[in-house]
């Protein structure tokens, strides 16, 4: 009995750790006299917050959207709700991983033509907060069969239309892309787009020192 009263309790315990929210998620508190910085992406981001926070504490308030931003057509659904009333000093976004993404029909989740036209009008929505912008490109997609499929010669082509967005704009561009793709195999999970702890405070420190720049310039 005593056994079995423990083997619920452990599932129940583990169930309940699968349930709790990511702390990358939890809204912060700002500190007073500090710039507020927002950062919008995918899962990619999700993984870098908390390490570019601890990096730029006592310099920024640094939030995220309380989600996985997805798509751009997600994204333009939810802009509104994820800016809120608040002021921003800097928000540092990325779309592409889930655009590109390769559905059950063979095609991509979003066209790259309508990529480009969501990212416009994303764009003009960012500034109109009066925030300085930073777009960073996507980061690679392994060679191999990752689930959900994605092609790894789709990820160039759509950094190319975001970054031609960007300058149509004048956006700087923190280029991920480039900075991890000497590093893949030391730095990424093998046959999948996400990264070790290691490759996600090496993205974390490009991505600090961007949000620095844009809070200094």
């Amino acid at each position: 009995m005593r056994s079995g009263v423990l083997l619920l309790l452990c599932a129940s315990f583990a169930f309940a750790q699968q349930k709790q929210p990511n702390p990358a998620f939890a809204p912060i508190e700002d500190m007073a006299g500090l710039p507020r910085v927002l950062i919008i992406g995918d899962s990619i981001s999700i993984g870098y917050t908390l390490p570019v926070r601890e990096m730029l504490q006592g310099k920024a308030n640094v939030h995220r959207i309380p989600a996985n931003a997805a798509t751009t057509r997600v994204t333009l659904d939810h802009i509104d709700e994820w800016l809120g009333d608040g002021k921003w000093d800097v928000i540092h976004c990325n779309w592409g991983l889930h655009d590109l993404k390769i559905m059950d029909d063979g095609k991509h989740q979003v066209p790259l033509e309508d990529y480009e036209k969501n990212l416009e009008e994303l764009v003009a929505r960012l500034k109109k907060t009066g925030a300085k912008i930073i777009y960073a490109t996507t980061t690679p997609v392994p060679e191999g069969k990752v689930n959900p499929p994605r092609h790894p010669a789709d990820v160039p082509r759509y950094n190319a239309a975001a970054v031609r967005v960007m300058k149509r704009h004048h956006i700087p561009v923190d280029d991920l892309y480039k900075a991890i793709l000497p590093k893949l195999a030391t730095l990424q999970q093998p046959v999948n787009v996400h990264y070790t702890p290691e490759g996600y405070q090496f993205l974390a420190r490009h991505v600090a020192d961007s949000i620095l720049a844009a809070l200094n310039h």
